[in-house]
């Protein structure tokens, strides 16, 4: 790696809610090293009302966050890919496109708050846990020397960091 700015695609199947949280996150503290995107393999075509709420109850900005398809991200014309990241499961289990560039591709699966009981207590407490899960990572993946590891051992700290925070 040998870039100073990187761009890293969080994907998740209806990119509503995990990947748009992080295209937030890496997008407001990246410090200008990262620029994030989000997508999904079948965009619902709107955020999560909740995430707005607990983005901006968190002061990260919400301007522009929207659902969309990753085929925004696999044609001519797009951003070329530094990192791919997926934060569900289904969408890693599924055929992603060729991503120009062959990125680093990583696994760092959250749980869907969408699945917990309908109380909204218990689902604002599952989306701000999965904000927090996503906010650690992008925290130690932030604080990685991309330009000094080879190929090798970054994919071995970004397999680290899915599993491990």
């Amino acid at each position: 790696m040998n870039s100073t700015s990187f761009n890293v695609l969080f994907l998740c199947t209806g990119n509503s809610v995990r990947s748009i949280m992080g295209e937030a996150l890496l997008n407001a503290r990246g410090q200008g090293r990262f620029r994030a995107y989000s997508a999904g393999s079948m965009p619902v075509g709107r955020v999560h009302p909740l995430v707005i709420e607990l983005l901006e109850r968190h002061r990260l900005p919400t301007d522009g966050l929207r659902s969309k398809s990753w085929a925004e991200f696999a044609g001519t014309g797009a951003p070329r890919m530094d990192f791919v990241i997926t934060v569900c499961d289904k969408a890693r289990a599924e055929a992603c496109p060729v991503w120009p560039g062959q990125p680093m591709p990583a696994h760092w699966g959250i749980g869907d708050p969408t699945q917990v009981a309908v109380d909204v207590d218990q689902r604002r407490k599952a989306f701000g846990d999965a904000l927090m899960l996503l906010s650690r990572r992008i925290a130690v993946f932030t604080n990685l020397p991309l330009e000094k590891l080879g190929k090798l051992s970054l994919q071995g700290e970004l397999d680290r960091i899915g599993a491990t925070y």
